[in-house]
């Protein structure tokens, strides 16, 4: 198959453009700039420059394949809502693109937003629309899409997604310690944090196009849950910082706008996601790769 690939240069995007090609496809990938071009060039890809938010660019990467994976998203925080209403722009326009073709769109998600403080499940869905939880809207435009007959699934990632190059959550907590000079957990730290490491999330995208099976949300979870209290000390101990809980005022004082993320508890499930991709995680685990994959160089 050859298969449009946004965010192609991202850090699971380039992933999925690796495992991709190593399986045999074909792979056009969406970037933003000449270094993300060549990025995706030297994975053997062919690129395509250009702004996810214009139609046009959409419109020329989908007629000339076969399936479209959506991994594109402004992480800038400062503008989130507002990233998230653009993504699900995004969304509905590759919908309406794709109508009458029957051509599998795999967008984005997270299981974080099913913060239940219980096992959470694909079945689960969000406790909200996209008026109370922002990045509800990409969930919501794949409802709409679904809705008109278009061929989509959601792929839940988890709050971490590891492995060499990550500059999401875990560097986040990370750069946080050194800045505050000790390591952080909220409460007893018993709070969970699913994760899976960056080849295995992007095998789901891949097995979903393989095998466009009748499930339609997945969890690429590969570890149910780890307390963050684990995580804060693991980073303590790699950083020779002290370890230390936080309650009230001083969660804020330390995690800033991350406190939220610093103390969501959402274990997750993945047990339909594996049945129905035959999708077998292979690691590393978070702790390990906290250790050992230059996150604390």
């Amino acid at each position: 198959m050859k298969i449009f690939v946004t965010g192609a240069s991202g850090f699971v995007g380039s992933a999925i453009v690796k495992d991709l090609i190593q399986h045999g496809h074909q792979v056009l990938g969406l970037v933003r700039s000449d270094k993300g071009a060549e990025q995706v060039k030297a994975a053997g890809a062919e690129v395509l420059i250009g702004d996810v938010n214009n139609p046009d660019y959409l419109k020329q990467g989908i007629s000339v394949c076969d399936a479209v994976m959506h991994t594109a998203f402004n992480h800038d925080f400062s503008q989130y809502k507002a990233s998230c209403e653009a993504d699900k722009v995004v969304i509905e326009a590759m919908g309406d693109l794709l109508a009458g073709t029957n051509k599998p769109l795999v967008i984005t998600s997270g299981v974080g937003l099913l913060n239940y403080n219980r096992l959470v499940t694909e079945d689960d869905s969000l406790p909200a629309g996209s008026d109370v939880i922002p990045r509800a809207a990409s969930e919501e435009a794949a409802a709409q899409v679904a809705a008109k007959g278009g061929n989509v699934y959601v792929v839940r990632l988890p709050p971490s997604v590891h492995g060499a190059g990550d500059y999401g959550f875990v560097p986040m907590v990370i750069n946080m310690a050194r800045d505050k000079g000790e390591s952080a957990y909220v409460g007893d730290g018993n709070n969970c944090w699913p994760a899976v490491s960056r080849a295995d999330a992007a095998s789901v995208y891949r097995l979903i196009v393989e095998k466009q099976p009748q499930l339609r949300v997945f969890h690429a979870v590969g570890e149910e849950g780890i307390p963050f209290k684990e995580i804060a000390t693991v980073i303590a101990n790699g950083l020779n910082l002290p370890l230390v809980s936080k309650s009230g005022d001083d969660i804020a004082a330390h995690f800033g706008w991350f406190s939220h993320f610093a103390s969501i508890n959402c274990p997750s499930d993945s047990i339909k996601t594996r049945e129905a991709l035959n999708w077998k995680p292979q690691g590393p685990g978070l702790l390990e790769d906290i250790a050992t994959a230059g996150y604390l160089s």
